[in-house]
């Protein structure tokens, strides 16, 4: 939502200033703005988005120059947006942002974002640049403190420093910005409370100061901006309650204080909030009962309570409660359910997270298992066989029922065709990998977690269609030889097939695996060398060869002659660093 209302009062600035271009006669750019322009390029010592190429010419208003815009009446630039792609990782530009665009004084609007290595400060002659009324230096690699000077700029309306390296105290003088209506300086390194002096901004309608490390209570004063409508506050290291105060936000839509040192109970009061479509407060310490009132929340689409301290009972859900809940997270509090709700199977819910709430019996019957996309069940006490329920999900992405006393044949499990993750690991799952793995598997299925079960057989061949990013399929009872065809993982990332029975040697094959960072092939029966091939896969961060019957000279090249010597321990006469020198007779 933030970024999406940046994006139209942006849009909505370019098209006005575009407008007046083509509604007047043009005027030559002013030659101290385009000066300004020609130093903060040379400021840019590598700029691979190619818009700075073309920033040639006399006129730096004719439309040419790369989100450059001017007034032309006067031949001065009233906006700068350079924007590139963070989906895009050859696009960027490297430098620093040249003290030289403080000069552009008739600048209303200057976004450079997403260009990741633009390093350095930010100039404090930015200080100057009075008729502002957007900044966005998002995404780059900026560092050092936030200039109070920033604080100096009357008319600036939207400020964002998000995504940054910038640290140390939030300056107070931002608190001057009482035009301001939306702040992000999200995804820092920020410490120290949030400044009183932020109580005078008092048309703030979006607040972001997630992923730093801020320290303190949540202000009381955040209930006096009436038109809020969202609040980030998540992963930092807020501390106390949720002020009253800040039920009185009428207008508040999304609120996310997930994963700060939050405490006590939370209040009837919540029911207020009646705009409100995101709650997420999971990762605190948050005690008591979840409200009732909560219920009442009309437009409340997700919930997310989970790792909390929130105990029995739950709410009692009638009539119209909760009338637009599409997700709902309790996992991971002191919750003794036994059986999911009734109004958790009946309601259309495309999410349903109950882990750790000691759910026993067998698997729910859910009323609507058409709408789920995302179910995790997982560490409770289920049993019995799901594949038939499972049959039914037929909108199913993600699937995690680890941790549970489930007992069935994977021959008997039909996955619906969309779905992406199944995690069924730790339960008392039987049979051969070849049902679930075989030329008719789905494309779209990218990790299977089937670790610590009783699955026998061999390691299927894997057909070129598959998109598999993790196999983890440790601690079981799968024999045989790795099959070469496993080259056609060409996606995988993560492969462990430790603590099985696995024999015959390391195919070549396996080198080929480019995307690999996560390797685990310890505790089978694999014999011969470990192949050199290896040393073609430069993304593995972790790999474990201990327990086989390897021999022979580890391949000698980074990283695999850097792990460390427990990853190649008891094999039969493995040798190189980081193990001893081979005898002359063992290379």
């Amino acid at each position: 939502m933030q970024n999406l209302r940046w994006v139209l009062n942006l849009l909505f600035v370019s098209s006005l200033l575009h407008n007046l271009v083509h509604s007047s006669s043009q005027v030559i750019c002013s030659s101290q703005d385009r000066a300004a322009l020609l130093a903060f390029k040379s400021s840019i010592v590598e700029d691979t988005t190619g818009v700075l190429s073309s920033w040639v010419g006399q006129d730096c208003c004719n439309g040419d120059w790369e989100g450059v815009l001017c007034n032309p009446a006067t031949g001065k630039v009233t906006s700068l947006v350079l924007q590139s792609s963070l989906t895009e990782p050859t696009l960027y530009m490297k430098g620093t942002l040249s003290p030289s665009l403080g000069s552009l004084g008739s600048l209303l609007v200057l976004v450079i974002s997403g260009n990741k290595f633009i390093t350095g400060s930010i100039p404090s002659s930015f200080s100057n640049l009075t008729s502002l009324t957007q900044l966005a230096l998002e995404d780059n690699s900026l560092r050092g403190s936030v200039p109070t000077g920033l604080g100096h700029l009357p008319m600036l309306e939207s400020l964002s420093l998000a995504g940054n390296r910038f640290s140390g105290a939030v300056p107070a003088s931002l608190g001057s910005l009482r035009s301001l209506s939306t702040m992000s300086l999200a995804r820092n390194s920020l410490s120290g409370p949030v400044p009183v002096a932020f109580k005078n901004l008092l048309k703030l309608q979006i607040l972001d100061l997630s992923f730093n490390l801020l320290s303190g209570p949540i202000p009381d004063f955040v209930g006096q901006f009436r038109d809020l409508t969202t609040l980030h506050l998540s992963s930092n290291r807020l501390s106390g309650g949720i002020p009253v105060s800040v039920y009185n936000l009428g207008k508040l839509q999304d609120m996310s204080l997930e994963r700060n040192d939050l405490t006590g109970p939370l209040s009837d009061g919540i029911s207020n909030l009646q705009s409100l479509s995101i709650l997420d407060l999971s990762s605190n310490k948050f005690t008591g009962h979840i409200p009732a009132s909560i219920t009442r929340l009309q437009n409340l689409w997700s919930l997310n309570l989970s790792r909390n301290h929130f105990s029995d009972p739950l709410p009692v859900v009638v009539g119209r409660g909760f009338p637009s809940l599409l997700s709902i997270d309790l996992s991971y509090n002191n919750l003794n359910l036994g059986a999911v709700p009734s109004w958790i199977r009946d309601k259309p819910l495309t999410e349903i997270n109950l882990a750790g709430c000691k759910l026993r019996g067998t698997f729910p019957k859910l009323t609507r298992p058409h709408e789920v996309i995302s179910l995790d069940l997982s560490e409770n006490f289920l049993t019995g066989d799901v594949s038939a329920l499972l049959a039914n999900m037929t909108s199913l992405q993600k699937l995690k029922l680890s941790k549970n006393q489930l007992r069935f044949d994977l021959s008997k499990l039909k996955l619906p065709e969309g779905v992406s993750s199944v995690d069924l690991s730790s339960n008392l799952v039987a049979g051969s990998l070849s049902s679930l793995l075989n030329n008719k598997t789905s494309r779209f299925l990218e990790e299977i977690h089937l670790t610590n079960n009783q699955i026998s057989g061999r390691i299927p061949d894997f057909a070129e269609s598959l998109n598999l990013k993790v196999l983890n399929i440790g601690s079981n009872k799968i024999g045989g030889q790795i099959p070469s065809s496993i080259s056609n993982l060409v996606e995988l990332v993560r492969l462990d097939i430790s603590r099985n029975h696995i024999t015959g040697v390391i195919p070549q094959a396996l080198g080929q695996l480019a995307q690999l960072n996560w390797l685990d092939l310890s505790i089978n029966a694999l014999t011969g060398r470990i192949p050199d091939s290896l040393l073609n896969i430069k993304a593995v961060k972790h790999a474990s060869f201990r327990a086989n019957r390897l021999c022979g000279l580890i391949p000698q090249g980074r990283p695999f002659n850097i792990f460390p010597a427990a990853a190649y321990l008891h094999n039969l006469c493995l040798c190189g660093k980081p193990l001893p020198p081979c005898m002359k007779t063992e290379k």
